[in-house]
């Protein structure tokens, strides 16, 4: 018995002093792995496919090309047509006063990056209801100073006349001179007509409110000016656009045309 005892392990025996175990603590080196960004969709390349793997960050891939947006999705939708009405009133104003000063004949470049329509339609449509309004406001004061006695009436048939006239005159004429330039074998932009012939239009607007004072030989005058400086507008610019063709004729041609058009203005609507 004392000898099977004496074989006991002591370790575990209750006030026995376990033997100290000295351990060499090992110092091993452990290295954190690269960080790579990796953007999704994915953009592995595996066995020569075309499947998409993960991609990092960094150059675009091979072959990336930033395309222009083509915002033309037909004659019919309206969302093809929001790309000329992208302006801002400080654009506007820039190329209405630019109408003001034809020496230039700058106004194609200045628009070549975005023509508009806003100012076509804007400019167009308030010049109908400036001839309307202001036209018979002058018929009344020239009736008023020749016979202040006399009856007078508003002429509302000023507003389908101007409507027929101004709208019929900046559509149709910028149309028919784009066809015409298409036939003669010059490169023309029909939005840029009839963003030019628009702003064109601009001076009228102004001129209108000093066509209502009565005195005629003034008027002719005030006219006279507005007519020759739209025209002389139109024609500098259009022989920028024809320069280097022998289109003196078609030059010419638009600039009577705007000339009529004020002379119309003054014969009918503040006779």
């Amino acid at each position: 018995m004392e000898e099977s005892h004496s074989n006991l392990p002591t370790s575990h025996l209750l006030g026995s002093v376990p033997a100290v175990v000295i351990e060499e603590k090992s110092t091993t080196t452990y290295e954190v792995p690269e960080a790579n960004m990796q953007t999704f969709p994915p953009n592995n390349n595996r066995g020569g496919g075309s499947s998409r793997g993960y991609q990092t960050l960094g150059n675009p891939p091979e072959g990336f090309e930033q395309q222009s947006p083509n915002n033309w999705k037909g004659v019919f939708s309206v969302s093809s047509y929001t790309q000329y009405f992208n302006v801002d009133t400080d654009i506007v104003i820039n190329r209405m006063m630019s109408s003001f000063y034809p020496v230039g004949g700058d106004f194609f470049s200045k628009i070549d990056a975005n023509p508009d329509l806003y100012g076509h339609i804007w400019i167009s449509t308030t010049l109908v209801f400036a001839l309307a309004s202001l036209g018979n406001c002058a018929t009344y004061l020239m009736q008023k100073r020749t016979d202040s006695n006399a009856s007078w009436s508003f002429d509302v048939g000023y507003v389908n006349v101007a409507a027929f006239a101004i709208y019929g005159y900046a559509v149709v004429v910028p149309l028919a001179f784009y066809f015409l330039l298409q036939y003669l074998g010059t490169t023309a932009s029909l939005i840029r007509f009839w963003c030019m012939w628009g702003y064109s239009l601009f001076i009228f607007i102004l001129s209108s409110f000093l066509l209502v004072i009565p005195v005629e030989i003034l008027r002719w005058i005030i006219i006279l000016a507005a007519g020759i400086d739209s025209a002389c507008f139109v024609a500098v610019n259009l022989k920028s656009c024809v320069e280097g063709s022998d289109l003196t004729m078609v030059v010419f041609a638009a600039f009577f045309l705007q000339l009529a058009l004020a002379i119309f203005i003054k014969a009918w609507f503040f006779p």
